[in-house]
């Protein structure tokens, strides 16, 4: 057999269920994340309550008049978006360790499904608690043991679908990615429309979670699908054969050393896997160092993000609504949307060019050079703040800074996971997959901790 022989993707069946997949795999953080005025309302509400109830039995011990006390903030409340970063990117930082050594001891199809099962229980349960009244405290610790098991299971998840796209030609980890970026968008669209409907915020909520069952459904019955595509078989089985028979078949891809790592459009390469007898700590050292400039690099690029989304900004206020409805509307489409656009935009580029390349100095360089999105965002009107002052005070600022922010996000981290498993050997891709994976949630997890730093200096 040789690569004209190799059967083709009809009707890009493969390449839409990994969009779907990618889909599936970012969309039940995303509706936690941008579902967060719900939960702070309700976590400003048990407070009010509670301090009415106590103020109305005070005052009929006093044989008083009961008045209510002023609505105030709960201090739950205040710290909501950052403690719920971090319950989200430190469970998937250590799953998407975990994963990388349990991909060879539980099958692919145990691991995907399984966490797809879990997150749809989760959400199932957040759904019904909408309707169920619980204390702040109570209520806040329960909606953290959430996050963390969506985002447990989601890196088991994510590091699969990663590792599996690596056994396919480097196109086919661009819609994993642009499945991911539009998972924000659908929620922020929800969000937005949720505002305009004038509904109640717990309503709109409890439509937020079961819209997002219903798409893990379907992604689900995607994933049931995949084996039955020729397309996808063809690879599963390029990495089952054993040595002798892939020598066999595909002789002239094997001894060609050139085409072990493929190019943007081209069908990567096949080579023989190592023998048995290699050291399996060795090989994964020797696939780090060969993947290790996209591994950091993917790493850098989502530290910076999620030190500053949304932590820092989503506390930007507008300088121009005044009491015109546009300040209801500005974080939603500001910040939520406007990432989710750009940062979509950006990863589904890959699809069309993937500069620089995987060997090209320019990717660490473009990747450095967002460090400059850290003062620029600071500099906006984030309030309250205390330090710095205000320069970028303008809406239109923000909104320019917030689109290049998410742009560079998108299209730097897809390449980066692109280009990873396409450093390795065929038969060490998948490993490749899982360790970019790693790199991604380690990006993750340092960024919800600097972003209590960046909120602080503010």
């Amino acid at each position: 057999m040789t690569t004209s022989h190799q059967p083709q993707d009809r009707y890009k069946a493969v390449w839409l269920i990994f969009f779907m997949l990618g889909l599936g795999t970012l969309l039940p953080w995303n509706f936690f994340m941008t579902a967060t005025a719900y939960f702070t309302n309700r976590l400003d509400k048990s407070q009010n309550v509670s301090l009415v109830t106590a103020e109305l039995n005070k005052d009929v011990k006093a044989s008083a008049i009961p008045t209510a006390p002023t609505p105030e903030r709960n201090s739950l409340s205040a710290i909501f978006n950052n403690v719920m970063t971090l319950c989200a990117m430190l469970p998937l930082l250590v799953f998407t360790c975990l994963n990388s050594f349990l991909h060879q001891r539980i099958s692919q199809t145990v691991r995907i499904l399984s966490s797809l099962v879990a997150i749809l229980l989760v959400f199932l349960m957040t759904a019904i608690l909408v309707k169920v009244q619980m204390d702040a405290l109570p209520f806040f610790i329960i909606t953290m043991i959430k996050i963390i098991l969506i985002n447990s299971f989601g890196a088991i998840l994510q590091g699969s679908l990663f590792g599996l796209a690596g056994l396919l030609p480097a196109t086919y980890t661009a819609p994993i990615m642009s499945g991911q970026g539009l998972a924000g968008f659908f929620a922020s669209v929800a969000m937005i429309c949720a505002i305009a409907s004038g509904s109640e915020l717990s309503e709109s909520a409890f439509g937020y979670f079961i819209t997002a069952c219903v798409v893990i459904i379907l992604t689900i019955i995607c994933y049931l699908g995949l084996p039955r595509l020729e397309f996808y078989s063809y690879y599963q089985q390029l990495k089952l054969k054993g040595p002798g028979e892939q020598e066999t078949k595909l002789d002239l891809i094997s001894k060609d050393p050139s085409v072990t790592c493929s190019a943007p459009g081209e069908e990567p390469g096949v080579s023989a896997p190592n023998s048995q007898s290699t050291n399996k700590s060795q090989s994964i050292q020797a696939i780090l160092k060969n993947i290790l400039v996209p591994a950091l690099s993917v790493c850098f690029v989502f530290t910076v993000t999620i030190g500053m989304f949304p932590a820092v900004t989503a506390e930007v206020k507008s300088s121009i609504a005044g009491t015109s409805a546009w300040g209801d509307y500005f974080i939603p489409v500001s910040c939520f949307l406007i990432f989710n656009i750009f940062d979509w935009l950006g990863r589904s580029l890959t699809a069309i060019t993937m500069w620089p390349g995987k060997d090209s100095r320019w990717l660490p360089s473009l990747v450095l050079a967002r460090l400059v999105f850290i003062p620029l965002m600071l500099l906006c009107n984030v309030q309250p703040r205390r330090y710095l002052a205000v320069v970028f005070e303008h809406d239109a600022w923000y909104i320019f800074f917030m689109a290049a922010f998410a742009f560079s996000n998108g299209y730097l981290a897809s390449i980066c996971m692109c280009f990873g498993p396409k450093k390795v050997k065929l038969a060490e891709a998948e490993t490749a997959g899982a360790i970019m994976a790693f790199f991604l949630s380690l990006g993750l997890a340092l960024g919800a901790v600097f972003s209590f730093l960046f909120r602080a200096i503010v």
